[in-house]
């Protein structure tokens, strides 16, 4: 079975750091691309960076660029998200997403997606 665990959210203040770790089991991962999703109260979910397991190309949101940096340790099949300079707007229920295809950050290409962890930054 297709599975993605999540973990590392807590409550952290503003200017804070957390990372992110993803479990990902059964498919080879050097074949997929995994993408952190995120949705914070009362509004959509949105795609927040990605990375692709056969060559490590990476893509970021514009709001999270230069403070997020994903990674991944193909041989464990782990995906991180590494969340530096935290700030309240990045509050929310954090997902590991498996992508269609190649990454989009769009809900509508993805297939899997793991149980999500919550991300609390207080100001």
């Amino acid at each position: 079975d297709v599975q993605l665990q999540a973990s590392g959210g807590g409550l952290v203040q503003a200017g804070g750091s957390l990372r992110l770790s993803c479990a990902v089991s059964g498919f080879n991962f050097d074949g997929w691309a995994i993408s952190w999703f995120r949705q914070a109260p009362g509004k959509e979910r949105e795609g927040v960076s990605c990375i692709i397991g056969s060559d490590g190309s990476t893509y970021y949101e514009d709001s999270v660029k230069g403070r997020f940096t994903i990674a991944s340790d193909n041989a464990n099949n782990m995906v991180y998200l590494q969340m530096n300079n935290l700030k309240p707007e990045d509050t929310a229920v954090y997902y590991c997403v498996r992508e269609i295809q190649t990454c989009s950050l769009k809900t509508f290409l993805t297939d899997y997606w793991g149980q999500g962890t919550q991300v609390t930054v207080s100001s």
